[in-house]
């Protein structure tokens, strides 16, 4: 065979394998997400996908209820909590790949959607005219710990306890100020500030000096799958870190 009829059969065979080699199969990963970050991951997801092709998604609920399935063997690569103390305890356990890293540090708000007005919102709270303050399950949502925390601090607990309504998370604490179940909510600020929620009734963030700093961390399961440590890596880097600034978080370095 001539040289040059040689060459082009060896092209239109490199062409053919081309085309014929199986294409990168984008992966989806389960991610164990931590209720206050509802929102906020949508939009680190959709930045992943763009990047990598893969598809993450969320199974949202309360830290400590999520731990628990993980205990429990659920099939999650990635675990986003809403503090460091919970996945740190997994750590120990064994079950993660490293000790958890924080990603940001979140702000405890007090919201409404009712005609209430909380320039003074302690005032707010003792209001006759508010009968249900919805706060998430201190022990297993670290929002709705801190939140105790403060009241505590305020000694406003008592006082308070008969107006109390306790959601499984912050997630259903949205709910409840939402649909006006009750008044006023804790929730936190990346809640607030979201595109989906963002103009929706009155929110103000409460002083930090109330509550302990809510450090918020991930780890990277064992026996996860490439594409699970790709995400945890991702929501370290510049393009995660703007999104996280733009739903209210304190990078680590700025705290």
């Amino acid at each position: 065979m001539p040289k040059r009829a040689l060459a082009a059969s060896l092209s239109t065979l490199t062409v053919i394998a081309l085309c014929c080699a199986p294409l990168a199969r984008a992966e989806t990963i389960n991610v164990a997400v931590a209720a206050s970050l509802q929102y906020v991951f949508d939009d680190l997801a959709a930045a992943f996908n763009k990047e990598s092709g893969d598809k993450a998604v969320a199974s949202l609920g309360a830290s400590g209820k999520l731990a628990t399935q993980i205990r429990n063997g659920a099939p999650f690569g990635v675990f986003l909590s809403a503090d460091v103390e919970t996945p740190q305890a997994l750590f120990d356990a064994g079950l993660s790949t490293d000790a958890p890293r924080i990603y940001g540090y979140g702000s405890l708000v007090l919201w409404t959607t009712a005609e209430l007005d909380l320039k003074n919102w302690q005032a707010a709270l003792e209001n006759p005219a508010v009968q249900h303050i919805a706060v998430a399950n201190p022990k297993t949502a670290p929002y709705g710990r801190e939140a105790m925390r403060l009241l505590t601090g305020l000694k406003l607990d008592a006082k308070l306890a008969p107006k109390l309504v306790y959601g499984e998370s912050i997630q259903q604490v949205n709910q409840y100020v939402v649909s006006r179940a009750a008044e006023v909510g804790f929730t936190a600020k990346s809640v607030v500030v979201s595109p989906e929620v963002h103009g929706v009734g009155r929110w103000v963030e409460l002083p930090r000096h109330l509550y302990q700093p809510i450090a918020q961390g991930a780890v990277l399961m064992k026996n996860a799958s490439p594409a699970a440590a790709r995400f945890y890596a991702f929501l370290y880097k510049p393009a995660a870190r703007a999104i996280w600034q733009q739903y209210g978080y304190q990078l680590p370095e700025e705290h």
